[in-house]
């Protein structure tokens, strides 16, 4: 029977209901479910299984892209080796890091917490080598991965991939914090250190600019590392602060002019790097790190028609920090709001990759 994409999803069909394998595919999801740093509330492991069940439920035509679908999604299956192998260290870097997060990253005269933050940061490191590993065997043949998180550390391998497949790479980073901490709570591999990861070990080795939007909770030494990052370089940070773009916005400037503005920071070519509390905690609420503020569905999605726009191509990217409602069990994960969201997201995001990507 020939597939319908207006037709309801099967029980148990793939990504978006689809019915292909990722050897068939464009686009290949690669599912990291893992969370062993997050210091607020954890759940985020669980975000690839709950957008799964969630995407059954999106329409495949989109007024802004047209027919994404037609390329081929699909997701890596969570039984597969690889994912089975990220579960498992999250487990054992979770029970690790539980013990330091409760501390507060206080770990002075603390030897055997200290051993703890050893084998979480040992853990996190395999995790980044195994998912770089994967997107660069995806990236050679000709596939476009997509890391769906997990917390926001899991995209570190493939952002190296990335740029080292497209060496002068523009980063577009959604998000209510910079994650330009050196480290959190010891953690060198923090949800928190994403992206103080990404300018300090990838500038100078594919990455170039970094465009940072919707950030509202910040430390000092984050916004003193965006100041100086013009002078300072390897990797130039433009950084939009969401007080500031509402009171522009008050003052009857119109979104879409500030997302020109924002795309112009951006070289060519663009990964979209995406945290969903980048967005209104409404769309949101279980998240690990929820801020008041932030982006609308429909601002993110003016600001990936300002990069069609502007012409970028948008050549890869990730999803992170969706977590499914704890108060309820898996069995109902097929109703939740939160992956709803995120299942919507992340087709925009692969979207955006289909109408600027070579076949």
């Amino acid at each position: 029977m020939a597939f319908d994409p207006d037709a309801a999803a099967a029980t148990g069909s793939g990504l978006f209901g689809l019915p292909y394998a990722p050897d068939a595919a464009r686009f290949v999801v690669l599912p990291v479910p893992f969370d062993a740093t997050t210091s607020y509330r954890d759940g985020t492991r669980h975000g690839p299984a709950a957008v799964l069940e969630a995407s059954r439920q999106v329409d495949l035509f989109d007024l802004d892209f047209g027919k994404p679908y037609e390329r081929g999604i699909a997701m890596i299956a969570p039984s597969d080796p690889g994912p089975r192998r990220i579960a498992a260290l999250n487990r054992a870097a979770r029970r690790l890091a539980v013990p330091i997060i409760r501390a507060g990253g206080h770990l002075e005269g603390r030897r055997a917490l200290k051993r703890n933050l050893s084998g979480v940061n040992a853990r996190c490191a395999e995790m980044n080598d195994l998912v770089e590993r994967t997107v660069r065997e995806l990236l050679a043949k000709g596939k476009v991965p997509i890391v769906l998180g997990g917390d926001h550390s899991t995209p570190f391998g493939a952002i190296k991939a990335y740029a080292e497949k497209y060496p002068g790479l523009g980063i577009l980073h959604i998000d209510a914090h910079a994650d330009l901490r050196e480290s959190y709570e010891g953690f060198e591999w923090s949800h928190a250190s994403i992206m103080y990861n990404v300018v300090r070990r990838l500038g100078g080795r594919g990455v170039a600019n970094l465009v940072q939007v919707g950030l509202r909770d910040v430390g000092e030494r984050e916004v003193r590392m965006i100041e100086e990052s013009a002078a300072e370089g390897p990797v130039r940070i433009s950084a939009f602060f969401d007080v500031r773009t509402r009171a522009r916005l008050h003052a009857g400037e119109s979104w879409s002019k500030i997302c020109d503005e924002i795309v112009a920071c951006l070289p060519d070519p663009v990964y979209l790097s995406v945290d969903i509390d980048g967005f209104d905690p409404i769309l949101c609420p279980s998240t690990g790190t929820p801020v008041p503020g932030g982006l609308s569905m429909n601002e993110f999605f003016e600001l990936l028609r300002a990069l069609g726009r502007a012409g970028r191509r948008v050549v890869g990217g990730d999803l992170n920090e969706v977590a499914p409602d704890p108060r309820e069990p898996r069995s109902r994960w097929e109703g939740d709001w939160n992956a709803n969201v995120g299942a919507r997201v992340l087709y925009k995001i692969i979207g955006a990759c289909a109408v600027s990507t070579e076949p």
